[in-house]
């Protein structure tokens, strides 16, 4: 099972597993699913999770009918409902001891790729003080144009960014059907997915649009995202109290299977998206460490190349002006001409500002 295996996993909830038809917050499901969470964390893996209801939240508080809301009032509201969502996880998962954090994200969050870096980086951090982040599309600030619409689509860019192993969508059936259960009882649920085109071709996805918060076609379309960069994706139930572990252990659920691994995602995607800013020329030990699958450190720069900002795509040159390496900066090109030779220990009092120490970190650089 592709959970097993996984050492990064977010996970999508929708806000009818938190809100039930009556508008009552299902607290004893969250408690199971905050024990799944404990039990995930037991084998050290990395947990994200993506969550709707700041605005079903915000509707009970404020006793507002969500049909009702018009956009602007549904920010206000959403902004309300953000500090009951969080005090809801915030209190459930300290039972287990385990400590959250929130990350709110737009759509251009994650498209530009400046930001989505810097997303990444706080993923990482927080993985890193052993805090689980919970992620919400920011329904405060976020237009119609700005807007990704489902959470379905920010989880798999969520997926993305973070180089997860697998995302999990839980919805409110077992998975993905030839037809619409609800309306045809001789509908199957398919199993896995490895093929789009192959194994979706007779399935009528408006047919199976009706059911599910975000609609099956949402679904495909994040399953697709996370197919080209690498992570595999589950669609399962998530009405049961301890879903995940109902998963892991029942494997009633469909699985899309991403045949591009990771590492060739991330390369097709640092290598072609766009033409590099800029150029960093190195001396032979940066070379010879970039071989070995480190870092690229200041120490190891000799000169900078054209203008650049943080998150640009540039490359690396060795003292030949032999390119070696391609990636993403994690500096400006004016903050590198400040720190070039020294050492990373260094950095701080020459910017007069904490920054990373690494200039390209090994996962946003690509070996030529």
């Amino acid at each position: 099972m592709s959970l097993k295996n996984s050492k990064t996993i977010v996970i999508k909830i929708g806000s009818s597993l938190l809100v039930d038809e009556n508008k009552k917050i299902r607290k004893k499901w969250l408690l199971s699913f905050a024990k799944d969470i404990q039990k995930l964390k037991s084998k050290n893996k990395k947990i994200i999770i993506v969550s709707s209801g700041a605005i079903a939240l915000g509707c009970i508080k404020m006793k507002y009918n969500k049909k009702n809301l018009k956009l602007d009032k549904s920010q206000a509201v959403a902004s309300i409902g953000q500090i009951e969502l969080m005090n809801l996880f915030s209190n459930t998962f300290s039972k287990y001891k385990l400590n959250i954090s929130q990350i709110l994200l737009t759509l251009e969050d994650t498209e530009e790729r400046r930001r989505s870096l810097n997303a990444k980086r706080t993923f990482e951090n927080l993985f890193n003080i052993d805090f689980i982040p919970v992620v919400n599309e920011n329904d405060t600030i976020a237009t119609t144009e700005i807007k990704y619409g489902d959470n379905d689509r920010l989880a798999s860019r969520v997926a993305q960014i973070t180089n997860a192993d697998t995302l999990v969508l839980l919805s409110d059936v077992d998975g993905l059907y030839t037809k619409n259960p609800k309306i045809f009882k001789d509908a199957k649920i398919i199993k896995k997915v490895e093929n789009f085109n192959e194994d979706l071709k007779n399935i009528n996805l408006k047919g199976n649009n009706e059911f599910g918060s975000g609609g099956m076609s949402t679904k495909i379309e994040a399953a697709k995202i996370c197919q080209l960069s690498g992570c595999d994706m589950i669609i399962a139930n998530g009405l049961y109290l301890n879903p995940i572990d109902k998963v892991i252990k029942k494997n009633n659920c469909t699985l899309f299977i991403s045949k591009v691994s990771k590492l060739d995602a991330r390369k097709k995607w640092i290598i072609s998206s766009i033409s590099p800013k800029g150029e960093l020329v190195i001396d032979e030990g940066a070379k010879k460490a970039l071989r070995n699958g480190k870092s690229l450190l200041a120490a190891g720069i000799k000169k900078v190349n054209g203008k650049f900002n943080k998150g640009d795509h540039i490359k690396v040159l060795d003292k030949s002006n032999k390119e070696c390496a391609r990636g993403l900066s994690s500096f400006s090109s004016n903050e590198i001409g400040k720190i070039l030779g020294h050492h990373s220990k260094e950095i701080e009092k020459i910017l007069g500002y904490t920054a990373k120490a690494e200039v390209v970190h090994k996962d946003d650089m690509v070996e030529i």
